[in-house]
C-alpha cells in the first residue's frame, strides 16, 4: 500500500459518532462540513466522516437495533438509507454527498464494518466479479460481539477478494477519501483480523483511488505494528475513548507503548476528541446529551498529548455548537505545526505526578510537554539536561503564548491539576 499518497501527515477531521451515534443525517453531515470549511480548513482540517450504520434506516442512537433489515444493492453491498441521506436516491450512494464535501475543499470519509452483511449471506445474494455468492464467502463463526450486521469474510474462499474489490470500487466511484473499518484491529472474541486487513488493503490499491485506511477499535496489539504499518494508515491504540479522566490518564501508557512508531502514512490513533457538544444521540461513554465532561485543563492535556504523539486528530462534537474556547483548541497554529511536522516524540520523564514528553523539529527547535496527572497543582523545576535536551535559550508556552521561565538550565512553572504546559524552544 502506498501510504504516502494517503496521510503523509496525521489526518485532521470530524466524525459523527461522539455526537450522533449510528443516527447521523445528511443535513448534519453537510452542516458540519460547512462549519469546517469556514472555520477549520485554513488550519489543515479536512476529513468529514459518516460513522456507523448509514445503511440502517431507523437507527436512532448509539444503541444498535439487532437483526434489522439493512439497505443493500444487488451485489451484497450496503447502501446509504435514503430517508437519512436523500441525495443517495436513485442508486447514487454517497457520490452526491462526497461531491458536496469536495466542493467545499474537504475530504469525505465513511465507516464500514468488517465483513459481509448477514442478510446477504442468508439470502445467497450475488457478488460482483465472481460466480461466488455472499453465502459462499461468509464466515458465520466470525462475528462482531456488539453489532449484528455482518459475518466476517473467509479469505480462503473463492470470491472473498472479489467482494472487497467490489466494495472499494464502489467507494472510489463515490469519491471516498477515508474508510474507517470497524471490528478489525482488536477483537474481544478473536485476534486482529489480519487476513481481512490484507484483502481490504489490496482492494484499496486496486480501486485506483488513494484512501486513508483507518482500523478500529483498539487496542491494536503493538507486536503487530509492522503488519499494521504495511497495510493501514491509522489504527486505534485504545477501545472507544470518552470524556473521563481515568481514560485520559490511561492514554499516557498507551502512547508510551507506541512511541517511535508514528511516521509518514502510519499513525497509531488515540481515538476521537470528545470535545464540545457531544452525546446528542449517542449514549455511549456513560453520558447523554452534554457538553464535554473534561475540565479546560484536561482538554489542553488531551490536545497536547495527541498532538506531540502525532495521533490523528478527529473531533467528535457538533462543530456548529463550538464556543470560542473549543474552537481555540483546534486552531492553535503552533500546536498544529508541532503535530504536522515534529518527530521523535518520546516520554522523557515520569516521576510521581509529573510526566514529560519531548519532540524535535527539523528547524532545530524542541518541544517539551509537562503534564501533571495529580490532584494538586504541581510546582516544577525541571532540569533541561534530565529530559535529554540542551542549549535551550528561549521558549514559548504554546497555549498561553507566554514566555517560558528559564533559570540557568531549568524550566520553572506550576502545572494545574490534570493540566499541561506545552513549550516550543528555539
Amino acid at each position: 500500500m502506498n501510504h504516502t499518497l494517503a496521510a503523509s501527515t496525521p489526518p485532521l477531521g470530524w466524525n459523527s459518532w461522539d455526537c450522533y451515534g449510528a443516527a447521523v443525517t445528511e443535513d448534519e453531515i453537510r452542516g458540519n462540513a460547512e462549519y469546517m470549511a469556514e472555520h477549520l480548513k485554513d488550519f489543515g482540517w479536512s476529513y468529514i466522516t459518516v460513522d456507523i450504520q448509514w445503511y440502517e434506516p431507523l437507527a436512532n442512537s448509539s444503541q444498535y437495533r439487532p437483526f434489522v433489515p439493512l439497505i443493500m444493492d444487488e451485489y451484497s453491498r450496503l447502501m446509504p438509507a435514503e430517508n437519512r441521506f436523500p441525495s443517495a436516491a436513485g442508486g447514487q450512494g454517497f457520490k452526491p454527498l462526497a461531491d458536496y464535501v469536495h466542493s467545499l475543499g474537504l475530504q469525505f470519509g465513511i465507516h464500514i464494518m468488517r465483513g459481509i452483511p448477514r442478510q446477504a449471506a442468508h439470502a445467497g445474494t450475488p457478488i460482483l466479479g465472481t460466480t461466488a455468492t455472499a453465502r459462499d464467502i461468509a464466515h458465520p463463526n466470525s462475528i462482531c460481539p456488539w453489532n449484528t450486521d455482518m459475518y466476517g469474510v473467509d479469505s480462503s474462499k473463492e470470491g472473498a477478494q472479489a467482494y472487497y474489490d467490489s466494495l472499494f470500487e464502489l467507494y472510489a466511484q463515490w469519491g471516498v477519501d477515508l474508510v474507517k473499518v470497524d471490528d478489525i484491529a482488536a477483537s474481544r472474541l478473536y485476534d486482529t483480523h489480519q487476513p481481512e486487513i490484507e484483502m481490504i488493503s489490496k482492494a484499496i490499491e486496486r480501486s485506483g483511488r488513494p484512501m486513508v485506511l483507518s482500523l478500529s477499535p483498539g487496542p491494536a496489539p503493538v507486536e503487530y505494528s509492522e503488519f499494521l504499518a504495511d497495510h493501514a494508515n491509522m489504527w486505534r491504540v485504545t477501545d472507544d475513548f470518552w470524556d473521563l479522566w481515568p481514560l485520559l490518564l490511561d492514554m499516557f501508557d498507551r502512547c508510551r507503548t507506541w512511541q517511535g512508531v508514528p511516521q509518514a502514512g502510519c499513525w497509531p490513533d488515540c481515538d476521537m476528541l470528545p470535545l464540545g457538544h457531544i452525546g446528542i444521540r449517542s449514549v455511549d461513554g456513560g453520558g447523554a446529551d452534554r457538553w464535554t465532561r473534561f475540565t479546560p485543563d484536561e482538554q489542553l492535556t488531551m490536545m497536547s498529548l495527541w498532538s506531540i504523539f502525532r495521533s490523528p486528530l478527529i473531533f467528535g462534537g457538533e462543530l456548529r455548537d463550538n464556543d470560542d474556547w473549543t474552537l481555540s483548541l483546534l486552531t492553535n497554529r503552533e500546536v498544529l505545526r508541532m503535530h504536522r511536522e515534529s518527530y521523535g516524540a518520546r516520554e522523557a520523564l515520569r516521576r510521581e505526578d509529573l510526566i514529560v514528553w519531548t519532540a524535535q523539529h527539523t528547524d532545530g527547535s524542541s518541544y517539551i510537554a509537562v503534564f501533571n496527572i495529580g490532584e494538586n497543582a504541581l510546582p516544577v523545576d525541571l532540569s533541561i539536561d534530565e529530559v535529554g535536551l540542551s542549549g535551550i535559550t528561549e521558549g514559548t508556552e504554546l497555549w498561553s503564548q507566554e514566555a517560558a521561565q528559564l533559570t540557568e538550565n531549568s524550566l520553572v512553572t506550576t502545572v494545574p491539576v490534570h493540566g499541561v504546559r506545552l513549550y516550543r524552544f528555539s
